[in-house]
């Protein structure tokens, strides 16, 4: 909450409410450097948020690689993985829709693993197999997409849990590591995680999957 919050109710059009609400909001700086008022009207809302998501995630590496030391060490790895992740997702989620190849590339982070070479080729991408092939070299990523087809189980699991799965591998690592701010980072993501955890013991329980309730992701 802040003091122009009132202002949302007398905003007539998007240039009044940047002026008068987002440009009071940490989120100011992120608008004034990659949109302007106008692309607040004209595009879309999932470009917007992965564009001010992008200047975020770029931002927060480049503080932490100045922090230096343990920390940087911590949080590259983390937020190299998140930057990747994004990627991948956005490519997924382009196919069959209006986005370009050309606007797609602009929402990749301009860092983690599959920079340059891997991030080149997921911009060419046209279907998941060509994904898949885009970020083959990269090893962690190989094998996360080896998961998501050869589950020993035999029950299917989506890619979106075998990144949920690796994110938590790397927050529980943080533990590790002595001297470092990154620890707090990775509590607060871990108990993101424990909540979804817990949301899916629910919903397996109010929708009698009880067979499923052990499909959540285990914690240390």
């Amino acid at each position: 909450m802040f003091d122009s919050m009132a202002a949302l109710s007398v905003a007539n059009n998007v240039s009044d409410l940047y002026n008068s609400v987002l440009v009071d909001t940490p989120l100011a700086p992120y608008i004034q450097n990659c949109l302007s008022e106008e692309d607040l009207d004209e595009m879309n809302i999932e470009i917007i948020r992965n564009t001010l998501y992008k200047a975020y995630l770029e931002d927060f590496y480049n503080f932490c690689q100045k922090l230096g030391g343990e920390t940087a060490e911590v949080m590259t790895e983390i937020l190299q993985f998140e930057a990747d992740r994004r990627s991948i997702n956005i490519t997924i989620n382009s196919f069959g829709t209006e986005l370009t190849k050309d606007d797609r590339q602009k929402l990749y982070p301009n860092f983690g693993l599959l920079q340059p070479d891997g991030i080149a080729r997921l911009a060419r991408a046209d279907d998941q197999e060509q994904v898949r092939q885009a970020i083959e070299f990269c090893a962690p990523y190989r094998s996360l997409f080896a998961d998501t087809m050869n589950s020993v189980t035999g029950q299917e699991k989506s890619l979106e849990d075998t990144f949920f799965e690796y994110e938590a591998h790397l927050n529980m690592l943080a533990f590790e590591r002595q001297f470092s701010y990154g620890v707090f980072f990775a509590y607060f993501k871990l108990k993101e995680q424990e909540i979804r955890n817990i949301v899916w013991i629910a919903e397996c329980i109010q929708q009698d999957q009880k067979q499923k309730i052990n499909q959540y992701i285990p914690l240390f």
